[in-house]
């Protein structure tokens, strides 16, 4: 019997990442926090028990990710944190509530940027601050990248996964800075962050967590049995050559974007 690759989860996947806004955010231990598409809750947790005598409200629109979110948070005996299963775009905040309003890559799926991040901002007290963490271009991304080309099909006709998708559409620093100012936000910064993202201990994990992704599925969907064959193949190749001893890394860049409300 085929014995079932080690899993990843995407706390994993940016154990790097998440250190480097850990330090940008800067919590202090009064401070009431949002945390934009919290997912299951690592920056959330973190955040709460950093502000101990705050609170941390976490909210995503995944109900499974809010409902793991819940679990681990109890396990772990936190009190100091609330979970709302919502769209941070239009859920009806309390206005002026929070200091700090922090995202680990929960910020690019909005359908209306402006209207979402005015509506953060109105959650937020004058002069707070947001601090979030996008991705840099598709171009800039070596694991986007690779995965666009393993995925290219066998006619020529490259997928382009990601190109001008949701994951880059704050890319941008003169976009991201207009709509920010747009809905309410002054003193935009950016800070570069070069770090990889950690894909699993080997190329079987690997290769099943990248399948999981849902420009993945969506190409290998369209595709016939043969082309979907020779694509794995490819992808399973391009995996083998980013895999060490320490597990199988690809290079990244994203964007720390702060910024504070007018």
């Amino acid at each position: 019997m085929m014995e079932r690759p080690n899993t990843i989860d995407y706390d994993a996947e940016l154990r790097r990442h998440n250190d480097v806004l850990r330090r940008a955010v800067a919590l202090r231990r009064e401070d009431h926090v949002l945390d934009i598409g919290c997912g299951a809750g690592q920056t959330t947790r973190e955040a709460a028990r950093i502000v101990a005598a705050g609170s941390v409200l976490g909210i995503d629109p995944s109900l499974r990710l809010i409902h793991r979110a819940r679990e681990l948070t109890e396990a772990e005996g936190l009190n100091n944190i609330t979970f709302v299963h919502a769209d941070a775009q239009v859920h009806p905040f309390r206005p002026e509530q929070f200091d700090v309003a922090i995202s680990r890559f929960g910020t690019m799926f909005f359908r209306d940027a402006v209207a979402a991040f005015a509506n953060i901002a109105r959650a937020l007290h004058p002069e707070a601050r947001l601090v979030m963490m996008v991705w840099q271009a598709h171009e800039r991304n070596e694991w986007s990248m690779a995965i666009d080309n393993a995925l290219a099909g066998d006619v020529g006709a490259r997928p382009h996964v990601h190109q001008g998708g949701e994951p880059f559409s704050l890319a941008d620093p003169g976009a991201v800075v207009r709509t920010l100012q747009e809905a309410g936000f002054v003193d935009v910064t950016f800070s570069d962050v070069h770090e990889p993202v950690y894909y699993g201990p080997d190329v079987a994990t690997a290769l099943e967590w990248v399948r999981g992704f849902t420009g993945t599925n969506e190409v290998l969907r369209s595709l016939d049995a043969g082309s979907t064959q020779r694509s794995l193949d490819r992808l399973r190749e391009t995996l083998t050559a980013h895999a060490g001893a320490d597990g199988v890394w690809f290079d990244s860049r994203a964007w720390i974007v702060a910024a504070r409300r007018h």
